[in-house]
């Protein structure tokens, strides 16, 4: 049989390699997290007729003369460029934006380990992280299934500073302000904080409010009791200066034995049963911001002192979660506090196009594609995640179509040569006629 025909046969069939290639792109137009492949044609074998000749005597070299015996597929490469982004608004729909692959395993040790672009995941019934399609866990930067407890409590906390900001009008006698803080289970605790006793010292336009706390009682003494009175001291401005020490003022005396109480003192303890002690403490720090700046005044104006707790708060359940783009879940829970649960894991290689696809937007690495990098999103060169969005297909259907023309009218040209031969061996067997 003439050569010819064999060429055309194995141009028939690397066209349809090359066309089930687009079938599958365009088939997957809509697929998340998938990425299109590429096929190249390379020659295959050629028959030497003659070898080439080289120059002698007064006669020039000659060529090789070769007789080329067909195509075949030179490579199918997977293109991981990133597609595009489809806003979806659940929480759990993920995409990374740049270099990485979500990390799954569908074993319970996480022994085996698919990496993939298509992060449509999902809380199961066990507060797993899985992929919809597959069920897989998802892992976190340590190689772990990634679960929420939903049954997971924040411990209460005791409060242990706050601050006393505001105004007390320069002609009020009395000022009080009140506030609530919490024992280490929980429980709230009010106390109260009033100024009195405003007088005035030979200094000119320096005054002093004297400070009582109290416990929740009301009358047992926390700060300034009698004996270890405590006065602020405001200066012409009615800014804030500092705390002193003093005794109770008298008309003739307002106040005597003056002195700065200085550093941190404790207002007190409050003791409560099956808790720890709450024990509080007042210093430069509660009347001033962290630049010095006074937080308590004595102006004309209305008074409007508070005191504000900075720290503490009840116990409280798990409500609710969100995702970082720097990979972290965090849980919010009924008291108003956050903290990090998890942190989503990524992967990269070293050469992406060298992972094997096994079906279901997954991938696994091959001798070719380097050694697994592991990691947490926003790090090194992993890409951030887009939670509420997911990352679509890579296909261009304007490519796909036009490969399509091309293979078309490639495998309508090939079929030409095997016709064409046909005929001329048509020729051939009627000669015997």
């Amino acid at each position: 049989m003439m050569r010819s025909m064999y060429s055309g046969v194995s141009g028939l069939r690397t066209h349809q390699t090359k066309m089930d290639i687009i079938g599958n792109n365009i088939a997957n137009v809509n697929t998340v997290g998938f990425k299109r492949s590429a096929i190249t044609f390379k020659e295959i074998f050629a028959q030497t007729i003659s070898g080439a000749g080289a120059p002698q005597g007064g006669r020039g070299g000659t060529n090789p003369q070769q007789i080329g015996l067909g195509v075949g597929v030179g490579s199918i490469n997977v293109e991981h460029t990133q597609g595009t982004v489809q806003s979806t608004g659940y929480a759990t729909d993920l995409m990374v934006d740049g270099n990485g692959y979500f990390i799954v395993s569908g074993d319970a040790n996480a022994q085996s380990r698919y990496y993939t672009r298509d992060g449509n995941f999902d809380f199961d019934a066990d507060g797993n992280l899985v992929a919809r399609s597959s069920g897989y866990k998802v892992l976190d930067e340590n190689l772990k299934p990634i679960k929420l407890n939903k049954s997971e409590i924040k411990e209460a906390t005791a409060t242990s500073g706050f601050e006393l900001k505001g105004n007390i009008n320069i002609d009020d006698d009395t000022c009080t302000a009140s506030m609530d803080i919490y024992d280490s289970l929980g429980d709230v605790h009010t106390v109260t904080v009033k100024f009195s006793t405003k007088d005035t010292t030979t200094t000119a336009g320096t005054t002093y409010r004297k400070i009582e706390i109290f416990d929740e009682d009301g009358t047992t003494y926390l700060y300034g009791a009698p004996g270890s009175e405590r006065f602020v001291e405001f200066d012409s401005s009615g800014n804030y200066v500092q705390v002193v020490s003093g005794s109770d003022a008298t008309t003739a005396n307002p106040l005597v034995s003056i002195t700065d109480s200085g550093g941190s003192e404790n207002i007190g303890t409050i003791t409560v049963p099956g808790a720890s002690t709450i024990t509080l403490s007042i210093s430069d720090a509660v009347f001033q911001d962290d630049d010095g700046n006074g937080l308590l005044n004595q102006v004309s104006g209305e008074s409007d002192a508070k005191a504000v707790q900075l720290s503490g708060r009840s116990a409280g359940t798990l409500d609710g979660y969100y995702i970082a783009p720097n990979g972290e879940i965090f849980g919010t829970f009924t008291n108003g506090e956050n903290k990090v649960l998890a942190t989503i894991g990524l992967v990269d290689f070293d050469n992406p196009a060298g992972l094997l696809k096994v079906g279901g937007n997954l991938f696994i690495d091959s001798p070719n594609s380097g050694t697994p990098k592991y990691g947490a999103p926003s790090t090194g060169s992993f890409g951030d995640l887009k939670p509420g969005s997911l990352e679509m297909s890579n296909v261009d259907l304007s490519l796909e179509f036009t490969e399509m023309i091309t293979a078309q009218r490639g495998f309508q040209a090939n079929s030409r040569i095997i016709t064409t031969t046909d005929e001329m061996l048509q020729e051939l067997v009627n000669l015997k006629r």
